[in-house]
């Protein structure tokens, strides 16, 4: 009798063939016999990584082939780049390779032939191909534009675009000139828009005239002309006709139409800028006030994003890369690092489950992707919707599986096994926009182990400390990391003296950034709970709501569910609200299965003081459970900031519910 699965158990092992043309098996052998070390374990390459990172990261950056002028300085200023047990660490201020130069587009843009540099699928069958050359020739049009319009070193150029050549090109083309490139999807309504692009003064605005999504071509040019009229610094207006819709009724008065705009023919030129030049403004989810303003410099992104792309993932020349994500998650600046290995970025646009659970593994069959990359919640969606993609469809060339967004479910696990691959690199990696890149990752040369998170990344000191800052195995802390690494933000646009950065990462634990992720460390590996600002505390006890989670959703009649504390007679209750299959309804004999594997599978602390049906449940647009928006509705407190919610509307379910006054 096979024994029921455990967290831990060993799902995946790579064969001895794949750890020997690993590039970390590569990248270690090289550092190894430059440090004068053996370091063909992880962890010992991971500790040298700690103790030397000045050294790892030049070693890093030659084994890669950065292009740049390196300097002489390796770290300056600030906190220094000290390992574990050392003094110094984390702080605001400190930056990489000061004397150093170089160009993010230049570093993207390393082939010039005819292979595929991008292949463009959308929602309705549309397929486009841009080659290497291709690439090139756009981006060097663009970027003439944008010197033409004035666009130069720190000028913000924003852009409303969907998941499309164009949107990678703007991007490569701003980068190019040197300018400082933000990005929002065109599902956001104009307030959400504004709520960003809004606090940095853009220059110059790449728009779109629409978009598809689950079947429909949705209008944009009114969102765009109300976007226009609240960002009075704009110079410049290019609207790609995603749709080609007519210019009347609503196209933007003097606006340039995107195969208008720039100069054929024109040569590429890399403005050679700091290492530590900014290169993008992320922002934060802002589901509890305006979004914050992140800004990320060129040089720590491109060697942070090399890192996790080679040795993390084992991306390779060639490879076909796809990830599921919009222009408003960071995940889109990591896929677009990708063309920095040479391999082709399979870009989708549209809904991910229209018209139906198998979609983008069809795409993934036809296009012979090698690392597919997605999110939690999505894996859990269409196993609950039966689809079993490697039964399903043919995927030859599948490799590697990413998943990120929030936990991964040990149950989630067994899916991917069962019915995608059996031999696959399944790599569940966390970190954040915050970092624009990963702190736990995967390891292409160590095992799987059943819901755990595989390695911390190298050069990050990723700890799991207690509430007074000490470091801790086997239970339940927060994310830290101990030591400054490259792609750690450059700061908050308009913060001076980083008061509301300093604030945001290092007032919890002075000397570590707090990333605000509820984790665990184990013998093995990482797990992580579920965000810190989330967790439930009824009697004291702190909570994760991913293992509340991870419990209920093994119920073949809850496709989602979404956990909160409400203050209730001194104390904090748990509520757990569902979300059921068509067709299913709470009875009492669910309800009654609810408690019970969640009393078996976790603890009778965890089970819920109410569970409650609820139509839907509001998700973030990076497709995150809105848990803090929830639970601010439930206690009659304002959310400010609904425009940050894919789908505002389903909040509005949850104020003054009867249910939750008894």
């Amino acid at each position: 009798m096979t024994p029921d699965p455990r967290p831990g158990d060993v799902l995946w092992q790579p064969s001895a063939a794949r750890i020997a043309a690993a590039s970390l098996t590569r990248f270690a052998a090289a550092a190894g016999a430059r440090a004068g070390l053996d370091l063909g374990d992880y962890t010992a390459l991971h500790a040298w990584s700690l103790r030397d990172p000045v050294a790892f990261w030049r070693m890093l950056a030659e084994f890669v082939g950065v292009r740049w002028e390196p300097g002489v300085v390796g770290v300056a200023a600030g906190a220094s780049p000290t390992g574990e047990g050392a003094t110094g660490g984390c702080g605001p201020g400190v930056a990489f390779f000061p004397d150093a130069r170089l160009n993010y587009a230049e570093n993207l843009l390393v082939r010039d032939d005819d292979g595929e540099a991008m292949v463009f699928r959308g929602e309705d069958g549309t397929r486009r191909v841009l080659s290497w050359r291709e690439l090139h020739a756009e981006t060097g049009r663009i970027a003439a534009g944008l010197r033409a319009a004035g666009v130069g070193p720190g000028d913000r150029v924003a852009a409303l675009l969907p998941n499309c050549p164009e949107a990678i090109v703007a991007m490569l083309a701003a980068a190019s000139v040197g300018a400082i490139f933000t990005a929002c999807s065109p599902d956001f309504g104009a307030a959400g828009v504004l709520d960003r692009f809004g606090q940095i003064a853009p220059k110059l605005l790449f728009g779109t005239d629409g978009y598809r999504y689950a079947g429909r071509a949705l209008d944009t040019r009114p969102t765009l002309t109300s976007v226009i009229a609240g960002l009075p610094t704009l110079e410049c207006v290019v609207v790609l006709p995603f749709l080609g819709l007519p210019r009347p009724g609503g196209m933007p008065a003097g606006a340039v139409a995107w195969n208008e705009f720039g100069t054929r023919d024109a040569s590429l030129i890399f403005a050679q800028l700091p290492f530590n030049a900014p290169l993008w403004i992320l922002y934060s989810s802002g589901t509890t006030g305006v979004p914050k303003c992140i800004v990320h410099g060129a040089g720590g992104t491109l060697l942070q994003h090399r890192k996790e792309h080679l040795l993390h993932v084992d991306l390779r020349r060639d490879d076909r890369f796809f990830y599921f994500t919009t222009c408003g998650w960071m995940m889109w600046n990591w896929l677009a690092s990708g063309l920095a290995t040479g391999a082709t970025l399979i870009l989708y646009d549209g809904a991910p489950l229209h018209p139906d659970a198998g979609t983008l593994w069809r795409l993934a069959a036809e296009e012979q992707v090698d690392v597919f990359g997605t999110s939690a919640r999505y894996l859990a969606a269409i196993e609950k919707a039966g689809c079993r993609p490697g039964h399903d469809t043919h995927l030859p060339r599948l490799r590697t599986l990413l998943s990120t967004g929030s936990p991964l479910l040990p149950a989630q696990f067994d899916f991917v096994y069962r019915g995608i691959g059996a031999d696959l690199h399944l790599a569940s990696i966390s970190g954040g926009t915050d970092i624009v890149s990963c702190f736990v990752l995967g390891c292409p040369t160590r095992p799987v182990r059943r819901g755990e998170i595989q390695v911390a990344g190298l050069g990050m000191d990723v700890r799991v400390c207690d509430d007074t800052g000490a470091s801790v195995t086997g239970r339940q802390g927060e994310l830290v990391c101990g030591a400054p690494f490259p792609s750690m933000p450059l700061g908050f646009w308009n913060d001076p003296g980083d008061v509301r950065l300093h604030a945001a990462y290092f007032a919890r634990f002075p000397g570590l950034w707090h990333h605000g992720d509820l984790a665990e460390r184990t013998p093995t590996g990482f797990v992580i709970h579920g965000r810190s600002d989330a967790v439930l505390n009824p009697g004291g006890v702190r909570i994760g709501t991913a293992e509340i989670y991870r419990q209920v959703e093994q119920l073949d009649e809850v496709l989602e569910a979404l956990a909160v504390g409400q203050e209730w007679c001194g104390d904090v209750r748990i509520i757990l609200f569902v979300r059921l299959r068509a067709g299913q309804e709470l009875t009492d004999e669910l309800l009654a299965r609810i408690r019970a594997v969640i009393r078996s599978g976790a603890s009778p602390r965890h089970v819920p003081a109410l569970v409650i049906a609820a139509p839907d449940l509001p998700r973030t647009r990076s497709n995150k459970l809105a848990e803090l928006a929830v639970r601010a509705v439930i206690h009659g407190r304002t959310v400010p900031n609904t425009e940050a919610l894919a789908n505002p509307q389903a909040l509005e379910w949850f104020r003054n519910l009867p249910a939750l006054r008894s």
